[in-house]
């Protein structure tokens, strides 16, 4: 668990667990750690954004094209797990793409 508030929510969601067979206490059990892992993607895809969007800021093409290269895969892995809509990703990469190729033009 990465931060505080996410061992918070874990502890929370075991000792106050609804569930009453066992296999609903197995399910709440694989959410919880899908969560996890969720959450830590979308805190790498957050990141290779970020990363995309001050090579653009600092007016750098060439970083801010390596950028994109980096990101693009990670944005649409995430799409593919699930983690966001696939729309929501071809969208984010698409914008991404226009803001690069406008900066080299």
């Amino acid at each position: 668990m990465a931060d505080g508030f996410a061992a918070v929510f874990v502890m929370s969601l075991k000792a106050e667990s609804m569930a009453n067979t066992s296999s609903a206490k197995k399910a709440t059990r694989k959410i919880t750690a899908r969560t996890e892992v969720n959450r830590g993607r979308r805190g790498r895809i957050r990141t290779y954004i970020r990363k995309v969007e001050e090579a653009i800021a600092a007016g750098d093409p060439a970083k801010a094209t390596e950028a994109l290269k980096a990101a693009e895969p990670e944005i649409m892995r995430a799409a593919s797990k699930g983690v966001m809509h696939k729309n929501t990703a071809s969208r984010k990469v698409a914008r991404l793409n226009a803001r690069v190729r406008a900066l080299n033009a």
